[in-house]
């Protein structure tokens, strides 16, 4: 009884403080813990202007793209450290498997068998600020339409031109 008595009190005290995920700018996903104790925080003063590789996808094309949710992610940890949303310039390249996940509802369920689960990210990463690209070789390659991909995706040359691009305007790469 004693023991069972211990194990309900740890389970108490690892439940009451046990923290729940925030979404402070892209609300439905990349949720991510706040660290108050952390030592190493974003400038809120610095201005972000980050060019993201956007390249691998979904293994399953019923889940959401998870390169997609890192974006959503690092807004919000952005915003945690206290930058402002306006200070986060984000440009996304979308090329090779992530073509798929920007292709509109219509289009994703011929190809894939449901509805995109990307759709809501990609409005909520658009309404955020962050301009979405496609890589247009992609798109040809993949023999994805242009004119059936989500309304918030503009078609790019290719990937390697608008990394090129904003990298000469001083945006710094990531790769997602």
């Amino acid at each position: 009884m004693r023991h069972l008595l211990c194990v309900l009190f740890t389970i108490a005290l690892a439940a009451s403080i046990a923290q729940k995920r925030v979404n402070p700018i892209i609300k439905n996903f990349g949720g991510i813990y706040d660290i108050p104790e952390a030592t190493v925080k974003p400038d809120p003063n610095q201005g972000y202007k980050i060019v993201i590789d956007v390249y691998s996808g979904s293994e399953d094309k019923s889940k959401t793209d998870r390169s997609l949710n890192n974006v959503a992610r690092m807004l919000n940890l952005h915003a945690v450290g206290g930058v402002a949303p306006e200070n986060m310039n984000v440009v996304l390249a979308l090329h090779a498997q992530s073509t798929y996940s920007i292709m509109d509802d219509e289009s994703y369920r011929k190809k894939f068998g449901s509805d995109n689960p990307n759709t809501k990210l990609v409005r909520e990463l658009n309404e955020a600020g962050v301009k979405i690209t496609v890589c247009g070789q992609s798109l040809r390659g993949r023999n994805v339409d242009g004119d059936k991909l989500l309304s918030e995706v503009e078609i790019a040359t290719s990937m390697l031109t608008t990394v090129t691009n904003y990298q000469m305007k001083g945006y710094q790469l990531l790769k997602f």
